[in-house]
């Protein structure tokens, strides 16, 4: 599997270790920057990078890393396709994929520890999507087709 990956400055220091991570795991990794804390580029610039790849499909899934995961995700969703959700933890890299199908995570390198990132990254990666929840209501069903039919109406 591909997997594309990208940071801002604050970003930087986990994201260097996600790669390593990915790479000691067996990930292809396409690396889109920053290439080093002397280059920055705002998180605006990094996001269409992963999504770019994902929809020209060079990439199965992106992993995004900046201050706190939160704009990398808001301007990731601007791309049609692309499902970013930010985790924090295990259990919402889980969710995100099982419940929201999500292509692309957003982390916080100011918030999140690299051994933390690093499992966060493995929950995810080991998911399926089954849109199953334990307290799963009925609005809750074919969640995501709906957010695709608006995607597809709202998204050109």
């Amino acid at each position: 599997m591909t997997i594309a990956i990208a940071s801002d400055l604050s970003g930087f220091p986990l994201k260097k270790e996600l790669v390593e991570h990915l790479k000691e795991s067996g990930y292809t990794v396409l690396d889109f920057g920053i290439e080093n804390e002397n280059a920055p580029q705002p998180y605006f610039i990094q996001a269409p990078k992963v999504a770019k790849a994902i929809q020209e499909g060079k990439a199965e899934k992106g992993i995004l890393v900046c201050g706190t995961g939160q704009g990398m995700a808001i301007v990731a969703n601007k791309h049609k396709g692309i499902y970013a959700c930010v985790v924090d933890d295990i259990f919402s890299a889980e969710r995100s994929k099982i419940v929201n199908n999500a292509n692309v995570i957003t982390l916080g390198g100011w918030i999140t520890a690299p051994f933390a990132g690093k499992q966060i990254v493995d929950a995810w990666l080991a998911m399926s999507f089954t849109q199953k929840m334990e307290f799963k209501k009925d609005f809750l069903t074919n969640a995501f087709a709906q957010v695709q039919a608006i995607e597809e109406e709202n998204l050109k």
